[in-house]
This record gives structure tokens, C-alpha cells and sequence, in this order.
């Protein structure tokens, strides 16, 4: 593709975005519509690097069965109701619990499972739209107005956090944009991060007094998640992998 064709199409997205601001709602492909959402951060609050989200999981606090994050979730972002029963396997999964045993012992544990927010996510890497992009403060996001529906995040993914929206959207939330055909996955609530709110899913944990939850700024030595950290030993899921996630677990 020649440098006109490409700086044509990076006008045409400017446009689009700006477009939608305007009239409230974007087209993104034929037959899909977003709302646009007001950012939840004041436009003189930029999103900064010397912060770093994340959340700690207890998983020796996760109770059997208890699925308290994964119904918080999904009342707080719209996803998991709109979508038709009668195929569950297209059903969005944006946060789940798991089970995990050890064969040789028997030993069971569940914990969820969402987005890891990497330091260097895959998924990034291989979009070849730059939809899906990681803030400053590590949050992993989708950008629903430019993502394709190619799926390459998707399998780029080692957690299998992303989902695919194949059906048509009812009721959805004004602060989550969702869309057929787009990807999607844990946002960390950034619309309640960025007005000082914790996720949905940690404060549903801790008001049941599970507490098996802990979210903050990794950066900051004083704040309660890096205290945790550094009072017991945590582990990154696939840390092999050298990703530098921002969702650690504690007791796997």
C-alpha cells in the first residue's frame, strides 16, 4: 500500500471517530452501530504512564461455585444477557471462573479468569488495525470503531479472554460500547477507574467479604495491592511466557 493510501486511511478513521462524537453514534461496518460513550476522564486528565492497574487474586479466598465477579460483570458492562442461550458457545466471556485440579492429589481450586492486561499483550502485536491497544496505565482495551472482526487477537491470546460478538445487540450499557462483529474482553472497568471507582468484580468480592480481590496501582510501594505483593509471594498465570501481567495469583 503506497504513504498516500495509508495517510487516506488514517483520515478516514480520524473522521469516523470524530463523526461519531458529533452525532452519537458511528457505523463500523454494514449493520453495525456503536454508541459513543463520553470519556469517563476529563479531557485535562491524561492518562499517565506513572500509574500501573492491577489486580491481585486470592485464590485460597475464592469459594467453590461462588461466581459473585463473573454476575457483577456482567450487570456492570451489558454483556452475558442480550446474547441468545439457545448457542452458549457464542455466548460473551468477559471475565469466568475455572476450576484447577492437581491430578496427582486431588487438590481443587477455582479462580477467575479475564483479560491479564500485559505488559506486552500478543494481542496487540498481531492486530493489524491497532484496535486493540494498551493505555498508559496498562489497561488493554478494544477500539470498537477501527477493529475488523479478523479474530487474530483472539488466537493470539494464551488466557482465552477475548470473545467475538456474533449476534445482534440489545440494551446495552452507555460507558461499554459493544458491537456484532467486533471483538471484546475485560476492560477493568475503565469507566470506573478512571472516576476513581474500583471494578465491579472487586467490589462484589469484597462486599460479600470474600476479599479474594485486591485492584490498585502496582506502582505506587504504598498502595494496598503492591503491600500484598510484597507481604507473600504471587504468581503470573503462563509466566513463562514473560508477559509482565497485570492480574497476579495468589495460592496456584
Amino acid at each position: 500500500m503506497s504513504e498516500s493510501s495509508n495517510l487516506a486511511d488514517i483520515a478516514r478513521r480520524n473522521f469516523l471517530t470524530r463523526a461519531g462524537a458529533v452525532t452519537g453514534a458511528a457505523a463500523i461496518a454494514p449493520g453495525v452501530f456503536l454508541s459513543v460513550t463520553a470519556s469517563a476522564r476529563p479531557a485535562d486528565e491524561a492518562v499517565t504512564a506513572r500509574k500501573r492497574w492491577g489486580i491481585l487474586v486470592d485464590t485460597n479466598k475464592c469459594a467453590s461455585g461462588c461466581n459473585d465477579c463473573v454476575t457483577a460483570c456482567e450487570e456492570e458492562n451489558g454483556w452475558g444477557h442480550s446474547e441468545p442461550e439457545s448457542n452458549p458457545e457464542q455466548k460473551a466471556h468477559w471475565i469466568r471462573t475455572v476450576d484447577i485440579r492437581n491430578k496427582s492429589t486431588g487438590f481443587a481450586k477455582t479462580l477467575p479468569i479475564m483479560c491479564q492486561h500485559c505488559e506486552t499483550p500478543p494481542c496487540v502485536d498481531v492486530c493489524p488495525t491497532g484496535a486493540s491497544f494498551r493505555r498508559a496505565d496498562g489497561i488493554v482495551l478494544v477500539d470498537k470503531h477501527i477493529c475488523i472482526g479478523c479474530r487474530y487477537c483472539m488466537m493470539a491470546c494464551p488466557y482465552k479472554a477475548r470473545s467475538f460478538v456474533h449476534e445482534d445487540l440489545h440494551d446495552q450499557k452507555p460507558w461499554a460500547p459493544r458491537g456484532k462483529g467486533t471483538v471484546e474482553s475485560c476492560t477493568m472497568c475503565v469507566q470506573r477507574v478512571d472516576k476513581d471507582r474500583i471494578p465491579a468484580c472487586v467490589e462484589a468480592c469484597s462486599a460479600d467479604n470474600h476479599n479474594a480481590l485486591i485492584f490498585g496501582d502496582l506502582y505506587d510501594e504504598n498502595s494496598e495491592i503492591s503491600k500484598a505483593l510484597k507481604a507473600q509471594d504471587s504468581v503470573e498465570i503462563r509466566g513463562d511466557l514473560g508477559l509482565n501481567t497485570g492480574i497476579r495469583y495468589r495460592g496456584i
